[in-house]
């Protein structure tokens, strides 16, 4: 059972990190690492909620944008389909075949210098998309492409659909929001599964035991969340993606370090 001091923290590292390019999923692997809290179905149960609060807050901030433009959800809707028949495929495989906390330090790292480069790949290309209105149908295939990325364990989603936007001719800060925007089908349909493969378990898991640290830590991710998307797009905005960058290679090295001196 997670006790409520638990359910915060992890409310607070999946708020902070879902919508950033640093995985969201390795950091709660991590956290429960750190906080010795052992596997069980309502861990994973939790986790959902976490996720349906970080995911609530990108509606509440872009409720006008979402409901000014019928483009957006075609273009979301293209994007979202190579994850649903990648992931029916090949979710389970790639989870089996890239895991352990050794895997995560390395995709940190990866992925970090990826952030660190892909500015550098990009200063002489002019965008082709500065609003996500713009977006054409091939552009917004690519980038559903790039994000099923994100199945491999340690990869992240924000990150793999941001480097894919980018590279698809979009600006800074379309990159990012339709990351934001994409998440959104995303995650409901990832929670979808994981809620029907623990189906049988959901009457107790919702019973008064367990509802108020459900409700803890999926209050906590949405207000962290709510936050977190606001420097997202003001840091990116201004400075790019290479503090995001540094801060995975120096997590992959720490945590690397960490699990070789087995603290």
């Amino acid at each position: 059972m997670v006790n409520n001091f638990e359910a915060i923290i992890l409310g607070i590292i999946e708020g902070l990190t879902e919508f950033l390019p640093v995985s969201s999923t390795a950091h709660l692997i991590i956290g429960e690492y750190f906080m010795e809290i052992p596997p069980s179905n309502f861990l994973n149960f939790l986790t959902i909620f976490i996720q349906l609060g970080a995911i609530a807050a990108v509606p509440f901030l872009y409720f006008k944008r979402l409901t000014s433009s019928f483009a957006i959800y075609r273009f979301v809707s293209i994007s979202f389909i190579p994850a649903i028949i990648l992931g029916v495929a090949f979710d389970d495989l790639l989870e089996s075949l890239f895991q352990g906390y050794y895997f995560i330090a390395v995709s940190w790292v990866v992925g970090g210098i990826i952030l660190l480069r892909i500015d550098f790949w990009m200063r002489n290309q002019k965008p082709s998309c500065i609003d996500v209105t713009e977006l054409s149908i091939i552009q917004a295939a690519k980038i559903g492409f790039y994000q099923c990325i994100a199945m491999i364990p340690g990869v992240s989603r924000s990150g793999a659909s941001i480097v894919g936007a980018r590279l698809s001719g979009l600006s800074h800060q379309a990159a990012v929001e339709y990351s934001f925007l994409l998440g959104i089908p995303t995650i409901l349909g990832a929670c979808a599964k994981k809620i029907w493969d623990y189906r049988s378990d959901v009457p107790q898991f919702l019973d008064l035991d367990h509802l108020p640290v459900l409700g803890i830590s999926f209050v906590i991710s949405f207000i962290i969340a709510l936050l977190t998307i606001r420097f997202m797009v003001n840091i990116v905005s201004k400075y790019g993606f290479k503090y995001f960058g540094y801060y995975r290679i120096i997590a992959g090295v720490l945590l690397g370090l960490a699990l070789w001196m087995n603290l």
